[in-house]
């Protein structure tokens, strides 16, 4: 079934409003622009650190501040702007993406690049929330979740392919960013078919029915859900070279685990509906314990294998849960839009968490740290678990 298809036979489930399938999948085409460069960092900022564009440093600084920016962009526009006249909102955030990009290419020092990274997160992130803005008006907000993390993966794994067996072989990172920036421009076909207002959500708290027990226990499980697999991810290549894996051979698990994070969405997609979320986060976050454990433990090459394929299937299975772990916290659905500043919040300090603990050459404290914090993860949904049953009982 296409999106359009399963918007056109659920468009009873719509809370309010009555988006067409062309619709909805313009928007969530729209978030997945936004949402590109997470499967683009490896390559993109791997070809800056090669040509000598950036330090090591530096590009740490230059991820971390994107992935900050996205966050702070997705809940300014999610949570302080309107949800209408979506169509010029998505089409002047594509444009300034479009420039940021432009910008990158020709950025002639670290911190211009840091800086256009930056500008590129606001507008990505806003972009986002015009994708998480229509899915939290949907009564089955959890699928629609899941077509959208498959729609997103799905691009990532294209471009990323594209770009590096042909872009960056032949135009350097600055082709990288310039094939960003026609992907904006060419985007802004979808933009004049998004609805043009969404229909407003039955709210009137709005910032404060965030600010409950249940609402911020539930979008810290996300973040330090996602804190897991931030620090994994950006450490992989050098826990690989301690283990004696060349880093070519890390790159290939690089590109594998990102098939496994689309099969792992679509998965989600069709089962959503049958696990319990709180089987299905427990599970998942369990999983995620033991795969950073088998990381620490100095595994073979295909156990390493094994370990971050595996991780690569969760990271998205999990996202419908999450959705429904947000709704469930807070049924003015305002906690769900703040859902991906929480997972790319993580992401994002994942890794500079986990790098306080390295001591020299030593990357086992980072599997170590990866896998408190799945642990705290599933610890904070057992501590939602109980203040909402007290709540209910009150």
């Amino acid at each position: 079934m296409t999106i359009a298809d399963a918007a056109h036979a659920e468009n009873g489930d719509w809370l309010v409003g009555n988006p067409t399938g062309l619709q909805l999948a313009s928007a969530l085409w729209i978030g997945s622009v936004g949402l590109l460069i997470l499967g683009l960092q490896p390559v993109l900022l791997g070809a800056l650190y090669t040509e000598g564009h950036v330090t090591g440093d530096e590009l740490a600084l230059v991820a971390t501040a994107e992935m900050i920016a996205i966050a702070i962009g997705s809940a300014i526009v999610a949570m302080l702007l309107p949800a209408r006249n979506m169509r010029w909102k998505s089409a002047v955030l594509l444009i300034l993406l479009a420039l940021a990009n432009v910008w990158s290419a020709h950025a002639a020092s670290a911190d211009m690049m840091i800086a256009a990274r930056t500008v590129a997160g606001l507008a990505e992130g806003g972009l986002v929330a015009v994708a998480t803005e229509l899915i939290a008006r949907s009564r089955r907000a959890e699928r629609i979740g899941g077509y959208f993390v498959t729609m997103q993966t799905l691009a990532q794994c294209a471009l990323a392919l594209l770009l590096a067996l042909y872009v960056i072989p032949a135009a350097g990172s600055a082709g990288g960013f310039i094939v960003l920036a026609v992907v904006c421009v060419a985007s802004l076909a979808f933009a004049v078919t998004v609805p043009g207002d969404y229909a407003d959500l039955p709210k009137e708290e709005n910032l404060v029915s965030v600010l409950t027990v249940p609402s911020i226990t539930a979008l810290l499980s996300v973040f330090c859900y996602f804190m897991f697999f931030g620090a994994i991810w950006a450490f992989l290549e050098p826990l690989g070279a301690q283990y004696g894996i060349y880093s070519w051979t890390v790159g290939l698990i690089v590109s594998a685990s990102l098939a496994t994070q689309v099969l792992g969405a679509m998965t989600a997609t069709v089962f959503e509906a049958r696990i319990d979320y709180r089987i299905a986060i427990t599970a998942i976050g369990a999983v995620a314990l033991i795969s950073s454990l088998v990381l620490a433990s100095g595994p073979g090459l295909t156990t390493f294998w094994v370990a971050a394929l595996v991780m690569g299937f969760i990271l998205l299975f999990i996202v419908p849960y999450q959705i429904r772990l947000a709704i469930t916290a807070d049924e003015t659905r305002t906690a769900v839009l703040l859902v991906p500043a929480a997972q790319l919040f993580g992401l994002a300090l994942g890794p500079v968490a986990a790098s306080l603990l390295i001591k020299g050459t030593d990357f086992r404290p980072v599997p170590e740290f990866a896998a408190a914090s799945a642990l705290a993860s599933v610890a904070l949904l057992g501590l939602f678990v109980v203040v909402s049953r007290r709540r209910v009982v009150a």
